[in-house]
């Protein structure tokens, strides 16, 4: 926190990089990495469905925690006998703990964890994405997208630094502000930019481009979890999504684009930010809405033109142990 109350999220993370030439000590090589991530936290999201979309599916397996943490670390309370199956371990501090026994950071993911020596890699969540579409290539499935094009890298740096300082962090800063002005600071910018993001997307489908890339991740997984804990548990509630009709139509189109919305388990992200955030919900009480329903409707973006996969094509399935519950009205 600062002097003002502004939450100031750490940034410094484990900077090794998992690399085709293996110039950290980390070389590519299938099964060798296992991403840790949890279903309801949206830096891990990004990983997941960049991994889905560049079919990385048999070549770098996935470990997934459950929602709800303690101050330790996320813990694999969904598997059976609460151990990641591959890693063996019941927590995640474990690998961060094998790389550096006095790690001083918190824990957490997305995570590659190297699996033979069952230390971590690195926890850089920006970075890793990066990488799963540039130094990856060799394992990319048939027809994977481009997410990271050269010729676009400026323009998509440049539109994910907007989004990750004003909606990324921002809806953080917002809810964890410990004093009005810094509330009011962070809220002012969160919706300027919002309203930027809809002028932006309001004649072009995608952010960047005619296709999808990284941006679009970055953004979609803020959005979809507005209105279910950003709206009324960060307090971000001069709108709900589905009040703002382009980014509305925008996150809908993405949802139903295959790696998007099969990635998504609400019950998990409301049970993740309900509970584990005391500080803010106390009673630990968990909302049975908003309802899902209207994630499946009609979106219109197909009239803006846009090709969602540009020259390659969908990703097929989600494997069968990665699946996540269909949606569900509350009640």
């Amino acid at each position: 926190m600062s002097d003002k109350g502004e939450y100031k999220r750490d940034q410094n993370y484990l900077p090794d990089r998992i690399t085709a030439d293996g110039r950290d000590g980390w070389p590519v090589e299938a099964g060798r990495y296992r991403l840790v991530v949890a279903r309801a936290c949206p830096w891990a999201n990004r990983a997941v469905i960049v991994r889905r979309l560049l079919g990385l599916e048999p070549v770098l397996s996935m470990g997934i925690a459950g929602p709800v943490h303690d101050e330790r670390s996320w813990s694999f309370d969904l598997d059976p006998g609460g151990r990641d199956p591959v890693l063996g371990i019941e927590r995640l501090q474990e690998a961060f703990f094998k790389r550096d026994p006095d790690y001083p950071r918190g824990i957490t993911v997305p995570a590659f964890v190297d699996v033979p020596s069952g230390k971590v890699v690195t926890n850089d969540f920006a970075q890793m994405t990066l990488d799963m579409s540039t130094e990856w290539t060799a394992h990319h499935r048939d027809g994977a997208p481009e997410l990271y094009p050269e010729k676009l890298r400026d323009e998509i740096d440049d539109v994910a630094q907007k989004v990750f300082t004003d909606v990324n962090n921002a809806v953080y800063q917002c809810g964890f502000a410990r004093s009005q002005e810094a509330y009011e600071h962070s809220y002012r910018k969160l919706f300027a930019r919002l309203d930027w993001l809809s002028e932006r997307l309001a004649d072009q489908r995608y952010l960047v481009g005619d296709t999808i890339t990284e941006a679009d991740i970055r953004l979609f997984t803020t959005l979809v979890r507005f209105d279910a804990v950003y709206h009324g548990h960060f307090k971000c509630n001069r709108q709900k999504l589905t009040e703002l009709p382009v980014l509305w139509a925008y996150t809908r189109d993405l949802f139903q684009t295959p790696g998007f919305g099969d990635t998504i388990d609400f019950p998990q992200i409301k049970e993740h930010y309900y509970v584990v955030h005391k500080n803010v919900n106390p009673t630990g009480i968990v909302p049975l809405g908003p309802d899902t329903g209207g994630w499946l409707t009609p979106h219109g973006r197909e009239e803006l033109g846009g090709r969602p996969f540009g020259d390659g094509t969908p990703p097929g399935p989600p494997p069968v142990g990665e699946r996540v519950p269909a949606l569900q009205p509350p009640g």
